[in-house]
């Protein structure tokens, strides 16, 4: 055999073996190669506040809000200079209007089968896989919503809108 035969059995084996990859697919190919932790995974909570008198604690509230646990939207209304305590009220009208139809108590394991199914259809071309290029965009595409041609129908609907960056 000559030695451009053999590359080429050797080319063509390696694209066999790359077809052939298995797991999870991932169309974005984000990956952290550090070994450190990830910041965005870190959570702060509130600091740990001692009682004056610990002999008069509350009666333990199962399913309440604890105090040392973040609440995003109650420090973002007291930021911007509102009543964060509205914030905790406000919310029980939201989740009973957004389960006003009922809720599917195995919402996870349906949603997170369907995404693993879009995926796997969307994985790329061979060589995308094999050299792990990005194909997010592409597999999106169908679903990205043209924010010129929106501004314009809002506009011709008679709804103000802001003004928007010039396209590109």
């Amino acid at each position: 055999m000559t030695r451009l035969t053999t590359s080429a059995i050797l080319g063509v084996a390696l694209l066999a073996l790359a077809a052939c990859s298995g797991g999870t697919p991932t169309l974005m190919n984000l990956t952290n190669r550090e070994a450190g932790p990830d910041e965005f995974s870190v959570v702060p909570n509130e600091p740990l506040q001692m009682p004056d008198n610990l002999r008069e604690l509350p009666a333990p509230t199962p399913g309440a809000r604890n105090l040392a646990d973040p609440d995003p939207e109650g420090d973002a209304i007291a930021a911007l200079g509102g009543n964060p305590t509205r914030a905790a009220r406000g919310s029980a009208g939201l989740i009973q209007h957004a389960t006003r139809f009922g809720v599917s108590p195995n919402i996870r394991p349906t949603l997170a089968a369907e995404d693993e199914e879009f995926r796997r259809r969307n994985d790329g071309r061979l060589l995308e896989r094999m050299f792990g290029t990005t194909v997010y965009f592409r597999a999106y595409r169908s679903m990205s919503l043209d924010q010129y041609a929106e501004l314009e129908r809002l506009r011709r609907a008679g709804v103000r809108t802001p003004t928007a960056p010039p396209a590109q």
